[in-house]
C-alpha cells in the first residue's frame, strides 16, 4: 500500500520539507561518488551501527552519538531515497504547516533519533549499518494520522503488475501501515546478523510521532482563518470530505 496523494489544505510553503529533500539527495550524491572502501568507512562512522553503542563493538570502536542524527539523511540506494523522500513528500508538508517550520524541523530530527534509538536497543548486537530517513517520516506519517484521522488519501495497492488506487482514512492507512511494521519486527527480534528493513526504527520513529504532537502543534488561533473554497475536489481543509465529522485544523 503506497500513498499517492492526500487532500489536507496547506496554507505555508513545506520549506523544511523542500530543505530535508535537498540534504538527502546531496548526501546520497555524495555517497555514491565514493570508493568502496572509503563508502565502507563513512557508513561505519555516519549510520547507526548498534553495536558501536550497545554492543561489543563499544569496546573497541566507541562512537559518539553523531550517527543517530546523520543517519537520517543517508539512504542505500536510488529507490530507497526515491521512495523516503516521495512519502515525506505527501505527509510532511501538511504536518509542517500545522506545527510550524521551527517546531517541524525539531518534531523531525526527535523523531528521527527516537527511530534509530528504537532501532539500536532492539538490535544490540547488530554490526550491520542502518540508515535512511524512514524512521523519521513514520513519525511524520503518526503525527499526520493523529491531526487528520478523517482526512482522505489516495494509496496504490499493486495487484501483479497492475496498480490499483483506492482511497482509505489517514487513521486507517496509518494503523495498517503500523500494524504491517510490528508484525515482522517481533519476528525480526533476535536476528542480528541481516540487514534489511529496520522495523523497530518504523515502529518507534511511529510512536514518537504520536505520542509528541500534541505538545508541538501550534494553536489553532494563530492561523488565518480559511476561505470557504480552500478545500480541494470538494473536501474540506483538514481532508474530511464536506459534511463530515468534527474539524481537526
Amino acid at each position: 500500500m503506497f500513498p499517492w496523494a492526500d487532500t489536507v489544505a496547506r496554507r505555508y510553503p513545506p520549506i523544511v520539507v523542500w530543505t530535508v529533500v535537498g540534504i538527502s539527495v546531496l548526501a546520497f550524491l555524495y555517497q555514491v561518488g565514493l570508493p568502496p572502501r572509503v563508502l565502507d568507512r563513512f557508513l561505519f562512522d555516519f549510520a547507526l551501527v548498534p553495536s558501536r553503542f550497545f554492543g561489543r563493538l563499544r569496546l573497541i570502536a566507541p562512537s559518539d552519538w553523531t550517527p543517530f542524527l546523520t543517519n537520517i539523511f543517508l539512504h542505500a540506494g536510488w529507490l530507497h531515497l526515491i521512495l523516503n523522500m516521495w512519502t515525506l513528500w505527501i505527509f510532511g508538508p501538511a504536518v509542517e504547516d500545522r506545527l510550524g517550520p521551527v517546531r517541524f524541523t525539531l518534531f523531525y530530527i526527535f523523531c528521527g533519533v527516537a527511530a534509530g534509538l528504537a532501532h539500536a536497543l532492539a538490535n544490540p548486537d547488530s554490526v550491520v549499518p542502518a540508515l535512511g530517513a524512514s524512521g523519521a517520516i513514520a513519525g511524520v506519517i503518526g503525527c499526520y494520522a493523529r491531526m487528520f484521522p478523517a482526512a482522505r488519501l489516495v494509496v496504490i495497492v499493486p495487484i501483479l503488475f497492475i496498480p490499483l488506487f483506492f482511497e482509505v482514512s489517514a487513521l486507517a492507512f496509518a494503523m495498517i501501515w503500523f500494524a504491517m511494521q510490528v508484525i515482522p519486527g517481533l519476528i525480526s527480534l533476535g536476528d542480528t546478523a541481516s540487514g534489511g528493513i529496520a522495523w523497530w526504527a518504523h515502529i518507534g520513529g511511529f510512536v514518537a510521532g504520536w505520542l509528541a504532537t500534541p505538545l508541538l502543534r501550534r494553536p489553532a488561533g494563530t492561523y488565518r482563518r480559511y476561505y470557504r473554497d480552500e478545500g480541494i475536489y470538494g473536501f474540506l481543509p483538514d481532508g474530511r470530505r464536506r459534511g463530515g465529522g468534527s474539524p481537526w485544523i
